[in-house]
């Protein structure tokens, strides 16, 4: 696929080093998250690939060229502040201005705030707004100059259930129309729910980039239950497909060994084969959080 930016080596040193020679790339069409804890660089890392932070070393390539320059911007849309909106104005009034700044004929102003949802209250003021539709109305800015990628900092930051559940779908929505999407945050929740990819950043060091799905080799686990679940549990050790086998309540949980490839179905067929027939069977992948925490773990 075709790469929208491809960062090499990049490193940025304040009094101590924020962003570690880091190198990952970004594909066309897809949504990437930028996953770290507070402080681990990601903010940093926007900043010096927007040209408002001076890198300490390294490159980077937007559309094949590089660096950032004027010409670069004007494809990116991007929320790394909150922007400046005039209180006392409306959503509709505000836009106009930014339109103005950037260029662009207002006739775009409808169909952005339609996309985030805001086309009924765009001649409200923006001191009227909640947090969140505060925040749909900067993604609403941010998108008025038809960018072919979008730069999110922490979008759902401080936002209740509600205001998450709008900004991911939202997202959603703007990923269906072919924009890349970049997003930074440090919930993983989040992430796993929006993004396909995924750039894990440790104190300033990235220690994973690709697929979302693919950010542990692990096998998953199966989820077991019989009527007699200390023969359940002699009769999986047996088979010699699992890491580990342990009871939580009346529940089994099976590791899958990563060299072995076995379906639910074998498994059920091989355990009736010896007599155990299950009342419940399921197999699931950990979730993020849980081999986001193991990747960090034996990260040194």
């Amino acid at each position: 696929m075709e790469k929208i930016l491809s960062v090499k080596n990049l490193t940025k040193k304040f009094k101590r080093v924020v962003v570690n020679n880091i190198s990952f790339d970004v594909e066309k069409g897809n949504v990437y998250g930028l996953l770290g804890p507070n402080g681990s660089g990601k903010s940093t890392t926007f900043g010096m690939l927007l040209s408002t932070i001076n890198p300490t070393s390294g490159d980077w390539y937007w559309f094949g060229k590089r660096g950032t320059d004027s010409d670069t911007l004007k494809r990116i849309g991007a929320i790394i502040e909150q922007p400046n909106f005039y209180p006392y104005l409306s959503a509709e009034t505000n836009l106009k201005i930014v339109a103005e700044i950037k260029g662009t004929p207002h006739s775009r102003i409808d169909e952005v705030l339609t996309t985030v949802g805001l086309i009924s209250r765009k001649k409200d003021t923006f001191k009227s707004y909640s947090l969140g539709m505060k925040q749909r109305l900067s993604i609403a800015s941010s998108l008025l100059n038809s960018p072919e990628v979008l730069i999110l900092d922490e979008p759902t930051n401080g936002l209740d259930p509600e205001g998450i559940i709008q900004i991911r779908e939202i997202i959603s929505a703007i990923a269906k129309q072919g924009i890349t999407i970049i997003i930074a945050s440090h919930l993983l929740d989040e992430i796993e729910k929006i993004c396909s990819h995924v750039i894990v950043l440790k104190e300033g060091n990235a220690i994973y980039s690709g697929p979302v799905d693919e950010i542990s080799q692990n096998n998953g686990f199966f989820e077991l239950k019989s009527d007699n679940n200390n023969a359940l549990l002699s009769a999986l050790d047996e088979l010699n497909w699992f890491t580990s086998i342990k009871a939580d309540n009346d529940i089994i949980k099976a590791q899958i060994r990563d060299d072995a490839s076995i379906s639910a179905s074998a498994l059920n067929q091989r355990l009736a084969e010896k007599g155990i027939f299950l009342s419940h069977l399921a197999k699931k992948k950990q979730s993020l959080e849980t081999q986001f925490l193991d990747l960090v773990k034996n990260t040194k």
